[in-house]
């Protein structure tokens, strides 16, 4: 079986659906990595970008690397520039080209990969962050064009990776009066009903955290750039308050006649 993963920057194949993608590999499924962007508005850790080389050069080879730890068959990138969380979004970024530019870039990947299961991000806006958002429009979009033509493999199937809800409200609490207190927010991450589908990786989350940069015995970073203290911090109260890692996936194609059966 073939899984695409359609992501907006590098490092989200990694904090976000990197134990779907291990345990995808550990199956025995060619995994592909889609990224939209090479996370040129990112804000990187003092130090971590050479002088002979941009952000955007130094974030992509971070996928490359990440990726192949993970046993990513194939990278693609989209042509898209990162378009930062907020402020006008210039004509060459993810928000800022038309939506119709970003739909024929993903059926192009679509055809390409043909895979039987596509994932993507939460079009809720779990995060907040708007190109992943438009990630997952798009990827929609361009997922039901193609499997309206009969285009994809019979049962294709797509999926949203989520944060979902209660784990979120708890992150927020675990943190209260920390410098990470962001609040109360009683509309934070994918609510818990519209979950349909939990993939227990709670055994891959020791390699998980090895290309984060937390393993053990002072493995380097696979995305020193940009995982910092806070991103360390909410996968230790993630797994504070959650006990286990669990990816919970709401899954679009259940009004289209597909299943859940398979990978997850």
């Amino acid at each position: 079986m073939k899984v695409l993963v359609a992501v907006a920057h590098p490092d989200d194949e990694t904090f976000g659906c990197g134990s779907v993608i291990a345990r995808a590999v550990r199956e025995g499924h060619e995994v592909v990595v889609c990224c939209a962007t090479r996370g040129e508005a990112g804000e990187p850790i003092p130090g971590s970008v050479p002088e002979d080389a941009t952000l955007a050069e130094v974030r992509e080879a971070e996928l490359h690397e990440a990726a192949g730890v993970l046993g990513v068959a194939q990278v693609r990138l989209l042509s898209f520039e990162d378009s930062g969380w907020d402020g006008p979004a210039s004509i060459g970024t993810l928000c800022g080209a038309p939506m119709t530019d970003v739909v024929d870039e993903m059926v192009a990947v679509l055809d390409a990969v043909r895979p039987d299961v596509v994932v993507t991000l939460d079009p809720g806006g779990g995060d907040g962050h708007r190109d992943h958002v438009r990630i997952a429009e798009a990827t929609t979009v361009a997922f039901d064009h193609v499997a309206g033509n009969g285009e994809m493999p019979a049962g294709a199937r797509l999926y949203y990776w989520c944060l979902v809800r209660s784990v979120m409200q708890q992150w927020l609490a675990y943190n209260r009066g920390s410098v990470y207190d962001a609040g109360s927010d009683d509309e934070v991450g994918c609510p818990d009903e519209q979950i349909t589908t939990v993939v227990d990786v709670s055994d891959l989350l020791p390699l998980r955290l090895e290309v984060l940069g937390n393993g053990h015995g002072g493995r380097s970073r696979h995305h020193a750039s940009h995982l910092a203290r806070g991103h360390e911090r909410m996968q230790h109260a993630l797994g504070h308050v959650a006990g286990a890692d669990h990816q919970q996936m709401a899954h679009t194609c259940a009004d289209r006649g597909c299943t859940d059966s398979g990978l997850v």
